[in-house]
């Protein structure tokens, strides 16, 4: 199953918001099928914003973090058709357009599942549902994706 991560999902990794989160995003990111996971280019953008503004890192560090980001994960690029969905999804959905680019992205992909703590978990578009890794009980698809690899 194929499965898409938030920019929050990758600002955790990097440790952004200290070492639980990172901790647990880890242990997360860590069982998923590296060959299943998209990172949109859009994640991309804000993870370097945050890495920057946020966590204070230089932003050639930064740029290192999303090069590690591009070259561990399949990444999809923001077309004029994925921003046309994103504006239907923002606009039907009240979602702010850059969190609409990310799951419309998604959606293309052929995701199942995006990876978030900010969007509504269970909230299903064209497709694609968002699961909260951190949420307990987990989402039944994100429990599917975990129990079918061993964590490392």
């Amino acid at each position: 199953m194929r499965v898409a991560l938030d920019t929050n999902i990758l600002a955790y990794v990097e440790g952004v918001n200290g070492a639980t989160k990172k901790n647990a995003a880890l242990q997360v990111v860590r069982q998923l099928d590296q060959n299943a996971v998209i990172v949109p280019v859009q994640a991309l953008g804000e993870l370097f914003h945050v890495l920057v503004r946020k966590a204070g890192r230089t932003p050639s560090k930064a740029r290192a973090a999303v090069l590690g980001w591009q070259d561990a994960c399949a990444t999809v690029e923001t077309s004029a058709g994925i921003m046309l969905a994103a504006t239907d999804l923002a606009t039907d959905h009240r979602l702010s357009i850059w969190d609409a680019v990310i799951f419309s992205a998604a959606a293309e992909s052929g995701c199942r599942l995006l990876l978030s703590e900010d969007l509504q978990d269970g909230f299903t578009w064209q497709g694609v549902t968002v699961a909260n890794p951190f949420a307990s009980p987990p989402h039944p698809l994100l429990q599917a994706v975990l129990s079918s690899k061993p964590a490392r």
